[in-house]
């Protein structure tokens, strides 16, 4: 009988969300369901985790009804960002030309949404953009914000 149970808390921890890395800001209802949750728009925030004094806001719809409720809806693709600058910038260690900032689920197993930082050297401007992807293909569809950082702070470009 132990064999069973070792399976069971191995699909658990599969299918199990990793650690939350943003924070729920509210939401509202889109689409009313007899049976489960509604239809939502959920707007989260997030710190970017190399810049201090910078915070992004992403808007995604959440599928309800009954397969939502269980967790094995699919969300759809679209969503939003805006980032801001919410204090003095830091910049905790040097930052990579492109890298993966934030990234949730958005179906059971493959589809996730995320969120991309890109570096303008040139014009010293962090760029963010949020898209969705699929194991096999993803979506077109995105949303992209700037955040421009004073002149008198570089920013510290690194690798990966």
């Amino acid at each position: 009988m132990k064999r069973p149970w070792w399976c069971l808390l191995g699909l658990v921890l599969l299918f199990a969300e990793g650690p939350a890395y943003a924070e729920k800001i509210g939401e509202v209802s889109t689409v009313w369901k007899l049976l489960g949750p509604d239809h939502k728009i959920v707007v989260e925030v997030f710190d970017d985790p190399r810049v201090e004094g910078v915070s992004c806001y992403v808007s995604r719809a959440k599928t309800g009804g009954i397969k939502g409720a269980v967790g094995v809806a699919e969300d759809p693709s679209d969503a939003s960002i805006s980032c801001r600058q919410t204090g003095p910038i830091r910049f905790r260690s040097d930052v990579p030309e492109k890298e993966e900032v934030f990234s949730e689920r958005a179906s059971l197993v493959f589809k996730r949404v995320q969120v991309v930082r890109m570096v303008d050297s040139a014009r010293n401007v962090l760029v963010y953009l949020t898209y969705s992807d699929r194991l096999i293909e993803g979506s077109p569809k995105n949303s992209i914000t700037a955040v421009a950082v004073p002149r008198e702070t570089p920013i510290p470009l690194g690798r990966k």
